[in-house]
């Protein structure tokens, strides 16, 4: 691997031109979304083209205990082979030496793709698209809650404190002078980001106290997932500098909105280029209504993936920009399923339903696999939806053990995202649920203790 530099993206090469190289991290993500792998000296990495970590990283639930998800063979904690995508090599700028991140794609000792490894379960899904002749385009929303330091997990999380000492004021979204309060964050977003070679389309206040959104360019959803499992670490250290907590939790802050993932979806057809969303003369085709019908039909007994936590369903309340059901409408932010505002080339539809706390991999893997379903069984959607869809009823699982039932029900969608995942995450995140469930709340405490 003596010339693997030459592999490097071209921000990572400006980023390291005329620099020493000190280390590099081999890094991949779990089922929740951390990243976890190796730091090694950059003169070793230079000698190596792979190294090894247990597969028993995909065991673990978010506390760190594991299911029994290891199957048949026991927990014997087999080593996968670990190999670098130097397409994904970029800075950790915030680091105090000049350090590099790789992402790298797991195998088994045969050179077959490890099939609960998240960037895996996505690639299989973009291969079926590839295999249809289609090219899947997706453009993710990020929201996220700037907060006060909170060390004390039995406390509440309150908003920052803005650049005015003032806390996070609720209810400014779009707000510049909101925005101003937190400039200072904002700034070492937009460095790192540009160091890492990441484009921002834009940043705004949302309705939360502290709550802002990243809008990233849409394209290949690897390298959007890529970059959104990039971006929460990036935040994450551009708040520390700042004495505040960037918090990608569903719903930590009581009476406040949640924070979404939403993920638009076009899709084009290789041969032509063409968004198969729109005829000829510019019309919606049945490919669109197809796609619509996809979300409609699988996202529920899919909730599983983008709602991965009890803390999730906290978000899903009415008029609290979140939807409880999966009506669909143009131009309609009620709705779970939104055709926004476009023309004819940039035809899309928006999945609203994703939780910022879900595996991007996994949530954009989910979302393109009800959309393939749909398309691939010629499923026809719901009558479009006019009005407030608040005031219909919910039409998705409200709490987490409803949803991991259905997701294991979902023989369909096993078939789409790997047999083998579905049988991992769902044991996994069914013991995150029965080990939340020996927690006795505050609530309980208070009013059950002395009143039953």
């Amino acid at each position: 691997m003596a010339d693997w530099t030459d592999q490097l993206p071209e921000a990572a090469r400006t980023y390291f031109e005329g620099k020493r190289l000190d280390e590099v991290e081999c890094i991949i993500s779990d089922l929740p979304g951390i990243a976890r792998g190796k730091a090694v000296p950059a003169s070793k990495f230079a000698k190596q083209s792979y190294f090894h970590l247990p597969d028993s990283i995909f065991y673990q639930t978010i506390t760190g205990d594991w299911g029994e998800a290891a199957g048949e063979d026991g927990f014997i904690e087999r080593d996968m082979i670990l190999k670098p995508d130097f397409s994904t090599a970029s800075a950790a700028p915030w680091t105090g030496d000049w350090t590099l991140q790789v992402i790298h794609d797991a195998f088994d000792r045969d050179g077959e793709p490890i099939p609960f490894s998240p960037r895996n379960v996505l690639k299989r899904v973009v291969k079926m698209y590839h295999d249809n002749g289609w090219e899947p385009i997706v453009a993710p929303e990020m929201e996220f809650f700037l907060v006060a330091p909170n060390v004390d997990p039995a406390q509440g999380i309150k908003p920052m404190m803005g650049r005015s000492g003032r806390p996070a004021a609720a209810r400014q979204a779009y707000s510049m002078t909101a925005v101003d309060e937190f400039g200072p964050v904002i700034d070492d977003i937009y460095d790192f980001a540009e160091f890492q070679g990441f484009e921002i389309d834009g940043i705004t206040q949302e309705g939360g106290a502290g709550q802002l959104e990243i809008n990233l360019r849409h394209g290949d959803p690897v390298k959007l997932a890529d970059e959104v499992f990039y971006f929460k670490r990036l935040i994450r250290e551009a708040a520390l500098r700042h004495n505040c907590f960037a918090t990608f939790m569903a719903k930590p802050i009581e009476d406040e909105p949640g924070s979404a993932m939403h993920i638009h979806h076009s899709i084009i057809e290789k041969e032509t280029g063409q968004n198969i969303f729109s005829g000829p003369q510019g019309g919606e085709t049945d490919a669109f209504y197809h796609f619509i019908a996809g979300l409609q039909n699988h996202l529920p007994a899919g909730l599983a993936v983008m709602a991965p936590y009890v803390n999730s369903y906290r978000r899903y309340v009415k008029d609290h920009a979140a939807p409880i059901n999966l009506e669909w409408a143009r131009d309609n932010r009620t709705t779970g399923i939104r055709v926004p505002l476009s023309g004819p080339e940039a035809r899309r539809v928006e999945n609203r339903i994703a939780g910022m706390d879900c595996n991007p991999y996994l949530g954009i893997a989910l979302s393109l696999a009800c959309g393939y379903l749909g398309l691939t069984q010629q499923e026809r959607p719901r009558r479009q939806f006019y009005g407030d869809a608040y005031e219909g009823d919910g039409d998705i699982p409200q709490v987490m053990g409803d949803a991991l039932d259905l997701f294991d029900q979902a023989t369909a969608l096993h078939d789409v995202l790997g047999p083998e995942f579905a049988r991992v995450y769902g044991i996994v995140k069914r013991a995150e649920y029965e080990e939340f469930l020996q927690v006795i709340s505050p609530w309980e405490r208070e009013h059950l203790l002395m009143n039953v």
